[in-house]
């Protein structure tokens, strides 16, 4: 697999990576393959966000063994307080579900200290002008985390990271649909050299990869897949579906990316995922699918679950992706789709409007919407 340096560390990632989301409440045997499968196929390295302690016990011992080779984005401000995922800017405890991640993984460091979800002035402000950012320095200067990186989904704030020079790798959603400007009117424009493929796209998002690659600032790629809405022929905004290569070749071809972060959960996967090394210039070609533009990912879920905690303790991303389906279907309701969204301990009647989901969202999900249509759909 080709490796691609990270930043201006010693560091090489393969260009085909590990997202790990979708190992979180598997059991032990799927994580177990699903790891091993990674290692196997020349994967190095892996994200991993979830503050769950059993995820993460479940993650160390599949890599127990084999964990030099493997570079870990381990990330600070990822907690899950009350049992369900947040974000903390307090030291106190994000130092201390830093220190969880450490002995879960049953390890002394980390490769890469994420700060995590700084899509805001205010996320910016709460972390690089506060005692998180010396945290983390201190850190790297004991050794426990090897390097610095950051995750967001914002290129402007993303663009005052990667200014500040703290960062050596940004975590960063790339796909079409995302950098596509939604007035674009030919998006073949974007195509052909690295300057061509600027034309068209967000000039904010442009401006970012360009200054990734000039500071020497590597892009690690969520998102690669868009949640798996570009491989669905129902949910494209182009002419048809992209393949799982034809997606992996956009992120990898933006300047300064270095590894697009694909989420498995089977051995199949990861084969599926590491088979881009071995597509022909022709499979890997996304330009006939791009070539029909119909709208924006903007306003999309993507089910990261960016949108919580909820007051209400909503599953907001598993409802939205019941709704998504239920849509698929212009008759009856799938009696499984049904059965499954009821047995959710919280349904989207029970949404209050609070909109503290709408404010997490990075994709600018009508949350609140979709939840008043999900009772109306399924009942409930």
């Amino acid at each position: 697999m080709e490796q691609r340096r990270i930043g201006h560390t010693d560091m090489s990632a393969g260009i085909i990576g590990l997202g790990t989301e979708h190992l979180d409440n598997k059991p032990y045997a799927v994580v177990e393959e699903t790891i091993h499968a990674a290692l196997d196929a020349g994967i190095n390295l892996m994200d991993l966000f979830m503050p769950g302690e059993e995820v993460r016990r479940k993650i160390g011992r599949a890599l127990a063994g084999r964990r030099d080779r493997m570079l870990i984005q381990g990330h600070i401000c990822s907690v899950d307080l009350n049992q369900q995922y947040d974000i903390s800017r307090d030291l106190t405890t994000c130092r201390k579900y830093f220190e969880n991640l450490l002995r879960s993984l049953n390890t002394d460091y980390i490769d890469f200290g994420m700060l995590f979800f700084i899509d805001s002035p205010e996320d910016f402000a709460a972390v690089f002008d506060t005692s998180i950012l010396e945290y983390a320095l201190k850190l790297k200067e004991q050794g426990t985390i090897r390097a610095i990186g950051a995750s967001s989904h914002n290129p402007e704030t993303a663009r005052r990271i990667v200014e500040s020079g703290v960062v050596d790798l940004l975590m960063f959603s790339i796909n079409p649909a995302f950098d596509l400007m939604p007035a674009v009117s030919d998006p073949l424009t974007m195509l052909g050299d690295t300057a061509g493929m600027m034309t068209g796209m967000d000039p904010a998002r442009a401006a970012l990869y360009r200054l990734c690659e000039q500071k020497g600032v590597s892009i690690s790629v969520m998102k690669t897949l868009g949640a798996g809405k570009l491989l669905s022929a129902e949910h494209t905004p182009f002419s048809g579906p992209l393949t799982v290569g034809q997606c992996i070749h956009y992120a990898l071809t933006r300047p300064a990316v270095v590894s697009t972060l694909i989420g498995c959960c089977s051995r199949a996967q990861v084969l599926e995922a590491v088979g881009y090394c071995n597509l022909s210039d022709e499979e890997r070609d996304f330009a006939p699918v791009i070539s029909s533009y119909r709208g924006g990912f903007q306003g999309s879920c993507v089910y990261c679950n960016h949108c919580q905690p909820c007051p209400m303790e909503i599953d907001i991303a598993t409802v939205n992706k019941y709704l998504d389906i239920a849509r698929l279907d212009t008759g009856a309701i799938p009696p499984s789709i049904a059965q499954h969204y009821r047995a959710l301990a919280h349904h989207g009647s029970d949404c209050i409007g609070c909109g503290n989901c709408e404010t997490r969202c990075p994709f600018r999900v009508p949350v609140i919407d979709n939840m008043r249509r999900a009772a109306e759909l399924f009942g409930c």
